[in-house]
């Protein structure tokens, strides 16, 4: 009976236990017994247990077990050989501990069914540790008295028909320290919850602050997009309509991580799109005025880089701005490539703030990528960065696919370079300056 094969193994799916619960739970706990008829009837009729299984088995063998009212544990009750080992182990400590709000209450009830109790409810504090189990041969003698459980607190003992004992026992400082855990384990568990809800709605939120819509521009085809290592982050991409046949390109990268990143970004965001709608002649006053609030409005060490392009359709003019941001990147259809460097310092450090205006014309053919050091900082296994060669590389040799496919391959070559967890927010926008029959 120590073990049963699968085929012989009772179905306690009817017991009353929690299906919905993924905890760990016990299957069943031992207690050798001469007779099981009068067993099950002491722990039905006089304890209130409940048959939790009765059953005859393919080996002849009878199984039965019991349960507390609220089916949190189960008791075999298991009639054993005369001359095995586990017959001489009736009528000694089991080792089983039950647990009550109540133990002068519990005491009470079974006493008067005639439970058999070695003394009243004790109050002691004590810390015990029962022998290991010991082998056939040196099987210990039964004691007079046994010593106190290991709980302290309140509690009592008292033994079935066949004179094993049971501890009974309060909910002492043990068992509140134990609740205690549980209830901050549980709300633990449910402020992390609430957490990650939260992040989702921010993450939500946050993917509404790029591009929904992308303003017509006849000769550039172009598209964006933003990866983030986390829900959300601090890149920054925009397409803005300047007004007067004139366009605007954008990529920002906020300091730091996370939340507080992505409320900077929230902020940077506003402050320039609010100050595009005043419909600012020239960059460097806008960028001014950008650079202004966001340094208000911002803790100290807060700033961005930020590339700002202006592009007029009418002349094929690209006039921009680099804020202390990555190079962008100007592919030309000769395969030519130009590095449109940081032309100011960054957003946000300075209340004084001044910037130079850079330009380049723009032929059909050329490719003008920005992006974020997401994509040139993605490192591998070796820890080398995917850099600006290999990015340079992936352009040229996919240099004839649409925006938004050469955008794909470019995070795709990057994704396959690192493959492990992304460390930062990828952002990656690709213009192309289309001929004139396009």
């Amino acid at each position: 009976m120590d073990s049963l094969p699968p085929s012989q193994e009772p179905d306690l799916s009817g017991v009353g236990l929690d299906r919905q619960s993924r905890h760990l739970r016990l299957h069943a706990i031992k207690v050798f017994v001469r007779d099981q008829d009068q067993s099950l009837r002491f722990f039905v009729d006089q304890l209130g247990f409940e048959v939790a299984f009765d059953a005859r088995l393919q080996s002849g063998d009878r199984w039965v077990a019991v349960s507390p009212p609220d089916g949190t544990a189960v008791l075999t009750l298991v009639a054993p050989q005369p001359e095995s080992y586990e017959y001489q182990l009736i009528g000694r400590p089991t080792g089983v501990v039950f647990v009550t709000d109540n133990v002068a209450a519990k005491y009470s009830e079974w006493h008067k069914r005639g439970v058999r109790f070695y003394y009243a409810p004790r109050l002691r504090r004590v810390r015990y540790e029962r022998p290991a189990t010991a082998k056939p041969s040196d099987a210990p003698s039964i004691p007079g008295e046994e010593p106190p459980p290991a709980w302290g607190g309140v509690f009592t003992r008292f033994s079935d028909v066949d004179g094993n004992s049971f501890d009974l026992v309060g909910f002492d400082e043990v068992s509140r320290e134990v609740e205690a855990q549980r209830r901050a384990s549980a709300e633990r568990l449910e402020s992390e919850r609430r957490a990650a809800q939260e992040l989702e709605i921010a993450r939500l939120v946050q993917a509404r602050f790029f591009p929904q819509m992308l303003p017509p521009i006849k000769t550039l085809e172009y598209a964006g997009i933003c990866i983030q290592a986390r829900q959300v982050g601090g890149d920054y991409y925009d397409f803005l309509d300047l007004g007067q046949g004139r366009f605007g390109l954008v990529v920002g990268d906020i300091s730091g991580k996370g939340i507080a990143a992505a409320l900077l970004m929230a902020n940077l965001q506003a402050n320039l799109r609010s100050q595009c709608a005043i419909a600012w002649e020239t960059p460097q006053g806008l960028l001014r005025s950008v650079n202004r609030m966001f340094y208000e409005n911002t803790p100290e060490s807060a700033y961005a880089t930020l590339f700002f392009a202006e592009y007029d359709e009418a002349m094929r003019r690209l006039r921009y701005v680099n804020c202390g941001h990555l190079s962008a990147l100007l592919l030309r259809s000769d395969h030519t490539v130009e590095k449109l460097d940081s032309t100011c310092t960054v957003l946000g450090l300075f209340r004084e703030w001044e910037c130079s205006i850079a330009e380049r014309q723009l032929l059909p053919g050329d490719t003008l990528v920005l992006c974020t050091d997401g994509i040139t900082e993605s490192f591998n296994g070796e820890g080398e960065d995917f850099g600006e060669e290999r990015l340079i590389e992936a352009l040229r040799r996919h240099r004839e696919l649409s925006s938004q496919e050469l955008i794909a391959s470019i995070v795709a070559e990057v994704q396959q370079f690192s493959p492990r967890e992304q460390h930062d927010d990828i952002t990656l926008i690709v213009a192309k300056c289309r001929g004139e029959g396009n």
